[in-house]
């Protein structure tokens, strides 16, 4: 059986004058404040279910809040944890 022939392709190379180079700006660490807030607001929110669980009824607005409490709790625990994605 006869062999066929192997092409060789030309590699492709985008032309130059249709691309704008593009400069990406350098981004720094975090402010200090940002890693506080970040971390207070996680703790904070950790620090609401524990108190809800340990002295929810003997609070007077926690026991008003009833089961949104929790709700509460862990909107700001995932405040925190989306902050973290920006935090570099």
């Amino acid at each position: 059986m006869p062999k066929s022939k192997v092409r060789k392709k030309a590699v492709y190379t985008a032309p130059s004058d249709r691309r704008t180079p593009v400069k990406v700006k350098a981004a720094g660490p975090s402010h200090p404040v940002y890693v506080a807030v970040m971390l207070g607001v996680m703790l904070l929110g950790l620090a609401w279910l524990v108190v809800n669980y340990i002295a929810g009824e003997k609070i007077p607005v926690m026991m008003e809040l009833g089961s949104w409490n929790f709700a509460i709790g862990f909107a700001l625990m995932i405040v925190g944890l989306l902050m973290t994605m920006r935090w570099r």
